[in-house]
């Protein structure tokens, strides 16, 4: 069966009523990483995607790259039906706030407010060294995993995209699901910030209003990442996290 990655418009769509989403990445160390995130956010099919700046450096980069989206400094005066917070800011402090939207996907040090995130949905993206900063054994094997990633979803109180060889999928009801598309040429520095990106775009697109529908998204999300991987690998050696971002729209059009 063919796979819609993403949603079908209707004529009088504009550029509010598929989505918006906003991204709050980067910082004067780790650029790259907001860069990343804000090219995977463009490909997710929302109509208008924000970046939140904390300093020019990185603000002046996004704009250069991307003269279509939004740079804004106030996070007070946003609002958006999704949310991707935290690749390349490590300092993300303890009384770091948003305003609400129905969707925020977290990752890198963002995670530790999962439970504070004032959003609908809540999705975080660990790897496994991630997980157990935030106080989380991994399991060995797709079994340990999987009960890893539930256990996290269960105490975290939202859903966990613990990435690695066979991405799975948890949420806090006991739903897994595995994915088996990706593989080594995922392995590579950036890729998780064009996921982080894409997922909350995707979300922000397809306006999912159960748990069950927020986790198919999720997954197209993860499938589509993987499959612009592979077209990528078929071509290039090694693969970058730019490559990734370069054919995703192909992927997308599936």
């Amino acid at each position: 069966m063919k796979t819609s990655f993403l949603r079908k418009l209707p004529k009088e769509s504009n550029k509010y009523s598929h989505g918006t989403v906003a991204v709050l990445a980067g910082s004067p160390e780790y650029s790259g990483a907001a860069i990343l995130c804000v090219g995977g956010a463009r490909r997710g099919g929302s109509g208008y995607v924000n970046f939140i700046f904390q300093e020019n450096l990185t603000r002046n980069l996004i704009l250069s790259a991307y003269p279509d989206v939004v740079a804004r400094k106030d996070i007070r005066s946003v609002k958006v039906d999704a949310w991707v917070i935290g690749p390349g800011s490590p300092k993300i402090g303890r009384r770091f706030s948003i305003p609400h939207a129905k969707y925020a996907v977290l990752d890198s040090v963002a995670m530790r407010h999962a439970k504070k995130i004032d959003a609908e949905f809540v999705v975080i993206t660990p790897h496994e060294g991630e997980a157990r900063k935030l106080g989380f054994v991994i399991g060995e094997g797709d079994e340990g995993r999987q009960r890893s990633a539930l256990e996290m979803a269960k105490v975290l109180g939202c859903v966990v995209v613990l990435k690695g060889y066979h991405t799975v999928v948890a949420t806090p009801e006991g739903l897994a699901v595995v994915d088996e598309l990706a593989g080594p040429e995922l392995a590579t520095a950036g890729t998780g910030d064009v996921l982080a990106g894409l997922i909350g775009s995707m979300l922000a697109s397809w306006q999912p209003e159960s748990l069950s529908e927020v986790v198919v998204v999720v997954f197209k999300a993860i499938s589509a990442h993987a499959l612009a991987a592979k077209a990528a690998a078929e071509n290039l050696r090694p693969v970058t996290a730019l490559d990734i971002l370069h054919y995703l729209p192909t992927t997308l059009r599936q």
